[in-house]
């Protein structure tokens, strides 16, 4: 038995029902929302997909994410579960939901989940891309959706320094001072620089990370690629446990959400797939 609110009328009623988990992929714009979180007094993706949800199932629900992205941070891959009773097939979930969003979301598709399953908790590892705009000018077209640097950076110089970060480290030079994370002890599988002509987009792959920490990375790796410091600086900012020796946060509008991964046995789909692809395979900070 279960409490419902219904949607439409805003009337609780009671009602028998077999509450049923689902597992869903959105995609997502930030640039004009406050981050994944709901926020009182601005606008956030988490309010507008559980509207839109709620909707669809016609009572009020609530989403439980894989990562709460920042402000201006996007997503191919971000992945949520919900509850419901409502009996609706995959497909129904999936364009109904669509409907009810702004052109800027997206549900990409819906699962059902196992009653264990939980979008946060379940991960085994998040994927997230950095991408850089590397030339003289900036770019009208892409200005929200990439980091524009106008100084030349050495990828090679750049995926050299990364390397220091690979592996399990104690990043709390990497996360910001408002970070609530109680252990900042985190473990990087791959973190690989790649250029495609002008762009270069930065790939990190870790178990979980902290508040700013893929975009302190970012802004590190730039410091290295333009030549203002060594590739092992690096390691020394990483040793010495301070925010402060770390320097500048790369923006937000460079960072993605790329990927979620889960045990195998859930079988959900593979990430969300990119303009400009990076390179994978063999991680280049290990050897063969």
């Amino acid at each position: 038995m279960a409490v419902v609110v219904t949607a439409r009328t805003g009337m609780y009623a009671m009602v028998i029902t077999m509450m049923r988990r689902f597992a869903m992929g959105v995609e997502y714009d930030g640039t004009a929302y406050c981050g994944w979180q709901r926020q009182p007094h601005a606008p956030s993706v988490q309010a507008l997909v559980e509207k839109a949800v709620s909707r669809v199932a016609d009572h009020a629900l609530q989403v439980v994410c894989a990562g709460r992205t920042d402000t201006g941070v996007h997503a191919t891959g971000q992945v949520i579960h919900f509850e419901t009773g409502a009996d609706r097939t995959n497909r129904s979930w999936l364009l109904g939901t669509n409907a009810n969003l702004p052109r800027d979301i997206r549900s990409q598709w819906v699962l059902p989940a196992e009653t264990g399953f939980h979008a946060r908790f379940s991960a085994l590892a998040r994927s997230y891309r950095y991408i850089i705009l590397n030339q003289s000018v900036g770019s009208a077209l892409w200005r929200d959706r990439v980091c524009w640097e106008h100084r030349q950076l050495d990828e090679h110089r750049m995926q050299q320094g990364a390397c220091y970060l690979v592996g399990e480290h104690d990043f709390t030079s990497f996360r910001s001072l408002a970070c609530q994370a109680k252990n900042p002890v985190r473990t990087i599988e791959n973190l690989r620089v790649t250029r495609n002509g002008k762009y270069l987009t930065i790939d990190v792959v870790a178990n979980a990370f902290l508040h700013h920490m893929v975009r302190t990375i970012a802004g590190v790796l730039i410091a290295v690629g333009s030549g203002e410091k060594k590739p092992d600086w690096i390691q020394e900012v990483l040793e010495c446990r301070d925010r402060k020796k770390s320097g500048v946060t790369a923006p937000a509008s460079g960072l993605y959400l790329v990927g979620v991964r889960y045990p195998r046995e859930f079988g959900f789909p593979a990430g969300g797939d990119l303009p400009l692809p990076g390179q994978t395979g063999k991680n280049p900070c290990r050897a063969s």
